[in-house]
């Protein structure tokens, strides 16, 4: 339903619960993508405040103001990206921060943009810094200067731009600098879906494949998608493929639960790497404190896989703590998994004060 095209670090995009775009993804992304706001499901703050900036500039029969969206793989910044062209009635252009390494690729862009055209940069927060310093040029007075030959001898050649309008998406906004940061006229940050958002992602996503899906089938897909709406997508056709193949091709709760039992996802939207990671914190470590290496040699997977695809879920998850003494699984991750903690994690010990119990 909702997605966009980022990436995530590591084995990310191999995983069945990895908020990266897969090549079956893309694939059936654009049947399902939404055409305008009102299809768009959840993020309301933002489609409010985002109608508003595009039907002002419409009326003012002019370009909206750069546009930049940011928030995790998945929750629909590229679709937005879209939508925003399609409500302008203006064509797009989409590239990314990586493509742009050099302060030519990116003039030989913007010189080509039409008149109100969108220009959507996905990861813009990896751009080089000499496209960016020219980027904040072209974005407030819509002009570059292109440099012709080299030292003393060099040549500024100012090149007028059309107006246009710069869709950013990054999911490190921090790591944007302030310059650029500031010349978008309107900055959103994309939620997590909560799960009657999720389960109408499904429905909608449901019709569109012609799958049959009652409401505790879409709601049993909906708790395991981790409140992303690409990884909700990804489920819905892996359980389709099980109630086809397994039972009348109709998805309930019970065919749901099954299908996704087979590919190791657990009620919580957990798989088999965090299950690893968890598993080995509490039975090797005892719940920890643990160095994230010594984790990782643990879970035999590279120190990034567990930093960066793993942990950032346990951790919103209340699941895994960070701490300066190492890595700590919460009485969560004892529950979750069915153990029992040792007397050093049990209440009124050392360890649990760490949660403020």
């Amino acid at each position: 339903m909702n997605w966009d095209d980022e990436t995530d670090p590591g084995t990310s995009a191999e995983r069945l619960v990895g908020a990266a775009a897969d090549g079956e993804d893309q694939a059936v992304e654009a049947a399902l993508r939404p055409k305008d706001l009102s299809e768009f499901v959840g993020q309301e703050k933002v489609r409010q405040q985002l109608d508003l900036v595009l039907k002002a500039a419409r009326q003012r029969g002019a370009t909206a103001d750069h546009v930049l969206l940011s928030g995790a793989p998945g929750l629909g910044k590229t679709t937005l990206s879209m939508i925003i062209a399609a409500e302008m009635n203006a064509p797009i252009r989409i590239t990314s921060g990586p493509a742009i390494q050099h302060a030519g690729d990116l003039a030989a862009i913007l010189s080509s943009l039409q008149e109100g055209e969108i220009l959507f940069l996905d990861e813009i927060h990896r751009m080089s810094r000499p496209a960016e310093e020219m980027l904040y040029m072209a974005m407030e007075d819509f002009r570059v200067d292109v440099i012709v030959g080299k030292g003393p001898g060099a040549t500024a050649i100012p090149l007028e731009l059309p107006p246009f309008t710069l869709v950013g998406a990054t999911t490190r906004a921090g790591l944007l600098p302030p310059p650029l940061r500031d010349r978008f006229g309107f900055t959103a940050h994309m939620e997590f879906y909560d799960p009657g958002e999720l389960q109408r992602v499904i429905h909608r996503s449901a019709g569109l494949l012609d799958v049959e899906i009652d409401t505790d089938g879409a709601a049993e897909i909906a708790g395991r998608s981790r409140g992303t709406p690409r990884i909700a997508n990804r489920l819905l056709r892996r359980v389709r493929d099980y109630a086809q193949v397994r039972a009348d091709g109709r998805i309930t709760r019970e065919i749901a639960a099954a299908a996704l039992g087979v590919y190791e996802v657990d009620a919580r939207g957990l798989d088999r790497l965090d299950r690893a990671v968890l598993e080995a914190l509490l039975k090797l470590f005892g719940g920890g404190p643990v160095g994230l290496s010594t984790l990782a040699v643990a879970v035999g997977e590279e120190r990034e896989t567990v930093e960066e695809v793993a942990e950032p879920f346990l951790v919103r998850e209340g699941l895994l703590a960070r701490t300066p003494r190492g890595r700590v699984a919460t009485p969560a991750a004892w529950t979750h998994l069915g153990l029992t903690p040792p007397q050093a994690a049990a209440p009124g010990n050392g360890q649990q004060g760490l949660f403020g119990a």
